[in-house]
């Protein structure tokens, strides 16, 4: 008998549960039970129906990912599926916690399903470059239909009880998923209601296979985020074949799909990148056993547009927030913006119709930094010059309650210097949010010298509460994805002195896979941020300051690296700027040349590892997998590309190391030569992700 899944009996109902910490992964040992299991069940005269059901506080949560990449042990999900839909006797499956991946697979298998009220429903193996590989994508369809199928299944995300009982994928909703699994078996035997076997039943199909637009309108939709991707259009074909082919083709034809995005490059990255999520929530050089500090309310000092976005990232989570500023004008702003943004995600139907009010009620705003005093943790998210934040540090001393955590979300400043103004500098450390924080998903929390481990706990448990993914950094400037960005800004700069256009440089960066290109990015932020603080530091940029000169600030004023039509975010190539460039040479007694795509990609990317392996020199980062959460989530790097440091190991570092050298020889810019780091591992046939093996065997 298994020792992760038992079968125990309550008079005529065979119970089947699985115990398999901490979320009852689909192991090799799991699928052996449960085939062991059902068979005794059905070979038990006196068991007239079986309940599969889970302890702890999932049910079946997914595969278990540590077997991908390893030969297959037996037995194979798709036999113990097969067992449990040709059951003579009725399984239900009784859900609580999550059903995902494997698990929504096995209970789709189930002649019937019910679910506790909290209970999430999904396939989200997209989101690892895969697709369900166990019938998901053919018994889906068939259990709610193609578009709410499709919808699931290339988007990845769960469903609710409630609107999974709606749709026809739940039978019931039930109180105890074990008790109330056995009271729905009870009923199905004394009502003697026929087997419902999914693969048997097309009547949710007919519509579709009828007018095939039903379909193919329901995966644009879906489909028009997943520029790059491969999973989603391969998990849309497979949803496909419900439609087109008899169930055990498209069992057949969805297996093909899985194994071949199993084994694809960008599943590998994609799969990377969940480990390497998982990994950076794991702080190196702190005490095993350090525990956070709790946290009941949170103050934000600044409601601009970052002091906003973060109170709205806490009040998503259900964390009461004050909210201060220096004036009652710029608070009233601060919520209003809060307030409309929140109203405009309910139209739209991202959130209840009554979130917005419950979310403002847990915003406190007031006029103030005495009003700390009750706040477990204060954010500083005010203007980003050093010496307005060590104003308001020295200050929050004076109010801020002793042990409470005290953050500064700065993009650059050095926290050690901020701390010193405190007499507590163990409670002092960065948290920097990216814009718009309510949006985006990384927040580096920056350790400082003297910064506590309970405080460094408490702010990545904090961040991960409010649904953010926190990476741990050092002190330099800029951090970690700043600092590396600096690199790119450079050459980009340069390759505009060199005869490349804003327009070519973008379009190589965004066919990479990054959301926007450099020049485009600056019109975005605005060029007079940067001409300001070159003057401040008496700093030139001859292209960037001519274009200021004339006014071409961006996106605010219509034009900057690229024109932009009355309300229109679109930015269009403008020959001014041609113009302008080619002035600026003329002057400067340049000539331009043809610079190849090629050369444009290198010179964007390489630079950029090339500070990345300094960044790992200093323990500036821990792991390269920590820069490549950061990238991921702040600066939105290609998942299908893993992140900068596991792209570098897959283009291989002495490819990287020689080119590098090329340019800094080439351009005469000796930033370029290789990093140390960068060199002895190309020197040793070395990757990145060897450093991260060799620490964690030390």
């Amino acid at each position: 008998m298994s020792e992760v899944v038992k079968l125990d009996r309550q008079d005529i109902i065979g119970i089947v549960t699985v115990d398999s910490p901490p979320v009852n992964a689909l192991s090799a040992a799991v699928r052996g039970g449960i085939l062991e299991c059902v068979k005794q069940a059905v070979a038990d005269p006196q068991i007239k129906a079986i309940v599969l059901t889970c302890a702890g506080r999932t049910f079946i949560a997914g595969a278990d990912i540590t077997e991908f990449g390893k030969p297959p042990k037996p037995p194979a999900l798709n036999d113990v599926l097969s067992e449990i839909e040709n059951s003579p006797k009725p399984v239900i499956a009784a859900i609580h916690g999550t059903a995902l991946g494997g698990g929504l697979e096995v209970a789709l298998a189930c002649h019937y399903r019910v679910a506790t009220k909290e209970a999430k429903l999904g396939l989200p193996e997209v989101k690892l470059g895969l697709l369900p590989g166990a019938g998901g994508t053919q018994r889906l369809p068939r259990a709610v239909g193609p578009e709410l199928a499709v919808k699931m299944i290339v988007g990845g995300d769960p469903i609710s009880a409630a609107e999974a009982q709606r749709n026809g994928l739940v039978a019931e909703i039930v109180e105890g998923p074990a008790s109330g699994g056995v009271e729905f078996a009870r009923k199905v035997v004394a009502e003697g209601r026929p087997l419902h076997r999914l693969r048997d039943d097309d009547s949710k199909l007919s519509a579709a296979k009828a007018d095939r637009s039903i379909f193919t309108n329901a995966v644009a939709a879906i489909t028009k985020k997943s520029r790059g991707l491969e999973a989603p259009f391969a998990a849309a074909d497979a949803v496909g074949y419900a439609i087109d082919l008899p169930f055990d083709e498209g069992l057949r034809k969805e297996r093909e799909g899985f194994l071949k995005l199993v084994a694809s490059d960008q599943s590998k990255a994609q799969r990377y990148a969940f480990f390497a999520e998982r990994e950076a929530a794991k702080i190196a050089g702190v005490p095993e056993g350090t525990k956070s500090r709790p946290v009941a309310r949170v103050a934000i000092i600044g409601a601009g547009t970052m002091g906003g976005g973060i109170a709205m990232s806490f009040a998503n989570a259900g964390v009461p927030v004050t909210l201060i500023e220096t004036a009652e004008e710029q608070l009233k702003r601060g919520m209003g913006i809060m307030q409309k943004n929140w109203e405009a995600t309910a139209a739209r139907g991202g959130i209840p119709a009554d979130a917005p009010a419950k979310r403002m009620a847990l915003i406190n705003g007031v006029v103030g930094l005495e009003n700390v005093g009750d706040a477990d943790l204060v954010i500083e998210a005010v203007f980003e010059t050093m010496a307005v934040k060590k104003e308001v540090f020295g200050k929050l001393d004076q109010y801020a309650k002793p042990g409470a955590v005290l953050a500064s979300n700065t993009s650059y400043l050095n926290i050690d210097e901020i701390a010193a103004m405190t007499k507590r500098p163990q409670d002092v450390l960065g948290m920097h949010f990216f814009s718009p924080a309510n949006v985006m998903k990384l927040c580096e929390i920056v350790r400082a010298a003297k910064t506590a481990p309970d405080a460094l706990v408490t702010a990545v448990s904090i961040a991960r509460k409010i649904a953010k993914v926190p990476a741990v950094v050092g002190v330099c400037d800029g951090f970690v994805g700043n600092r590396m960005l600096a690199q790119r800004g450079k050459q980009a700069e340069k390759l505009l002195f060199e005869g490349a256009l804003p327009q070519q440089v973008d379009a190589v960066v965004t066919k990479f896979g990054m959301p926007m290109g450099p020049f485009a990015m600056g019109d975005l932020a605005g060029l007079d941020i940067g001409w300001r603080s070159r003057k401040d530091r008496g700093i030139k940029s001859e292209i960037a300051d001519a274009l200021c000169e004339a006014g071409r600030f961006g996106q605010k004023t219509g034009k900057g690296y690229y024109k932009y039509e009355q309300g229109s975010r679109a930015p269009l190539p403008d020959p001014e700027v041609e113009t302008l460039i080619d002035q600026t040479l003329t002057r400067l007694g340049r000539r331009r040349r043809a610079v190849s795509d090629e050369e444009i990609l290198e010179r964007m990317m390489y630079p950029m590892i090339n500070e990345g392996a300094n960044i790992l020199a200093e323990g500036i980062a821990a792991r390269p997998s920590d820069i490549d959460v950061v990238w991921l989530y702040g600066y939105g790097w290609p998942i299908y590309r893993g992140g900068p440091m596991y792209w570098a190991d897959t283009v291989g570092l002495k490819h990287i190391a020689d080119r590098l050298a090329f340019y800094a020889k080439e351009t005469n810019d000796p930033s370029l030569e290789p990093a140390p780091l960068l060199k002895q591992l190309a020197e040793e046939g070395k990757t990145f992700a060897s450093l991260a093996a060799a620490s964690k065997a030390a």
